[in-house]
């Protein structure tokens, strides 16, 4: 029976070899297209975002011009995407507080992220890890399901208490890492509905193979 410390250690050092590039899938060039497409990417596939914000980032390259849009207009480039109607108005209230508040410079802490219409916990960790380099694990429904199958963190109830948790026991120099590799595994292999046990590389680690 591994201890909760020697199965970190066992699928960490797994993941660190197997996965050594991972990275987001989300398309983007600067923080502010990074931002603009994690929010999109609440509740919507990663595929479907990068199809929008090709045209959304052409009409609106940086948050001045996002800021000087419309709902209507921003609407048009993205409804195709989950929650249009909450999305196009975050988007616009969030470029407005950016460029009138931040000189137009995206943020990077926590609270001043989450101060931003539409930006959680979650997405304000994805610029903290993605954008900005810094330690961070934002937890999403793969990063929940994975941690809590495998038995990384599988007494927490919600998204903070995994975090808090993961945050505990994965140093803080493959934090970041650490995320892409959960999140990754738990779109391709440890998916929610038929998780594919039998080509899982961490499966002799996992506490819910096992029993």
């Amino acid at each position: 029976m591994l201890t909760r410390k020697e199965r970190y250690s066992h699928v960490l050092a797994w993941f660190a070899e197997n996965m050594r590039n991972a990275k987001s899938e989300l398309n983007f060039r600067n923080p502010y297209e990074l931002l603009v497409a994690v929010m999109l990417s609440a509740q919507c596939t990663d595929k479907r975002v990068n199809q929008v914000t090709p045209a959304l980032f052409e009409r609106y390259p940086d948050v001045f011009s996002l800021a000087n849009g419309s709902e209507e207009e921003i609407l048009k480039y993205i409804n195709s995407v989950s929650y249009p109607n909450a999305k196009a108005q975050h988007l616009l209230q969030m470029a407005q507080i950016v460029a009138e508040k931040c000189d137009g410079i995206i943020p990077s802490t926590m609270d001043a992220l989450t101060s931003l219409p539409g930006v959680g916990r979650k997405t304000a960790n994805v610029m903290l890890a993605v954008a900005f380099g810094k330690p961070a694990m934002p937890v999403d429904t793969h990063v929940f399901r994975v941690s809590h199958r495998v038995g990384l963190a599988e007494e927490a109830k919600n998204p903070l208490q995994t975090e808090m948790i993961l945050r505990q026991y994965i140093p803080e120099e493959i934090l970041s890492d650490a995320h892409h590799w959960l999140l990754l595994h738990g779109r391709y292999v440890c998916t929610a509905l038929a998780p594919k046990c039998e080509e899982c590389g961490i499966r002799e680690y996992c506490k819910e193979f096992k029993e």
